[in-house]
């Protein structure tokens, strides 16, 4: 257990892929047939169904690539929680801490994808509603080099999730992807994790609801209220400075952005998982001691790996297929 260098805490889901013609809303929600409009109902194609959950899918990437990753979440006695578990241990994700509630099924994710790239989540937790502080062991969580966290939807694991970070011992680094569900939240919400936080993964929406500024002054807040590095994901890319940039980091000692290494156009049928993928890039260079704009240059890297596929997870790169692709586009060897 103790070989363990980076465990994963969120939500596992089952996702159900579809393309749309055109999304209304980019982001995350609960499930609700409100919130789904009579044109995507109407115009959507089945695409598969596929693993996921936000911090899952950056583990399950993590281990790929050779990192020692454990993960902590609850399923249901289910066939889908069977699907979840068995695609973990086929990458080398270690399942001991992941808990079965016979009570819930396995939570789901309904994902919309358009042809703009434009993605709408409608999550049912199921079984992940059901995780509670009782259910983590803090000598697991404590033995990491890296705890990486995204979202859930019930309010009580957000409460876990605030117990836990007081909880957490100081060598402990804190990997925070808050996405939507929990940028909603607002600042004041957030303030205790970030203060814990020592990367922030976020996109420039996300940025925009959680500080209501622009990505570069948004990290800036981020930074005041404890973050040490905050990295914040572009899309296919924005002009920032004279620069076509797909990610921006930020530290105390300046700022990074990271350019395109490669400037080719991927068809992807959905874009799910990008933003972990990129985490999982991001992580994995962090580990090995890279400087912050390699990091960021592994994470572009690893997200086109993984929008070339369906799935948050089947186009995710080995470490030969990585390394591979960075001495491609930039002449170093990993």
């Amino acid at each position: 257990m103790s070989n363990i260098e980076v465990v994963g805490l969120g939500a596992l889901n089952i996702d159900h892929i579809y393309q749309v013609e055109r999304i209304l809303g980019d982001g995350e929600t609960v499930a609700n047939k409100k919130t789904i409009s009579k044109y995507e109902e109407a115009e959507q194609k089945f695409l598969g169904t596929f693993p996921g959950g936000s911090a899952a899918n950056t583990i399950y990437g993590l281990a790929k690539l050779g990192i020692s990753t454990g993960f902590v979440g609850a399923v249901g006695d289910d066939a889908e929680a069977k699907i979840l578990l068995q695609d973990f241990q086929k990458a080398g994700v270690d399942t001991s801490q992941i808990k079965m509630k016979p009570e819930a099924k396995t939570g789901s994710a309904k994902c919309l994808s358009d042809k703009l790239n434009f993605r709408s989540i409608r999550i049912t937790p199921g079984a992940n509603s059901r995780l509670t502080i009782d259910d983590i062991d803090p000598a697991y969580i404590n033995q990491t080099e890296i705890l990486h966290i995204s979202s859930f939807v019930a309010d009580r694991q957000f409460k876990l999730l605030l117990e836990l970070i007081d909880r957490l011992e100081s060598p402990i680094k804190v990997s925070f992807s808050p996405g939507a569900l929990y940028t909603s939240r607002g600042l004041h919400a957030l303030t205790p994790v970030l203060a814990r936080t020592y990367v922030l993964f976020i996109n420039e929406s996300e940025m925009r609801q959680l500080t209501s500024g622009d990505f570069d002054s948004g990290a800036l807040h981020c930074l005041g209220l404890g973050c040490h590095i905050v990295v914040v994901t572009l899309g296919q890319g924005i002009s920032y400075k004279n620069k076509m940039a797909t990610s921006y980091i930020r530290t105390a000692d300046g700022e990074y952005v990271v350019e395109p290494g490669d400037k080719s156009v991927i068809s992807a049928s959905d874009t799910i998982g990008a933003g972990d993928a990129f985490a999982a890039g991001f992580l994995y260079g962090l580990l090995k001691g890279k400087r912050l704009e390699e990091c960021g240059r592994l994470g572009d890297i690893v997200a086109r790996f993984s929008i070339s596929k369906t799935g948050a997870r089947a186009g995710l790169p080995t470490l030969s297929e990585l390394s591979r692709r960075y001495l491609e586009l930039y002449h170093w060897k990993l």
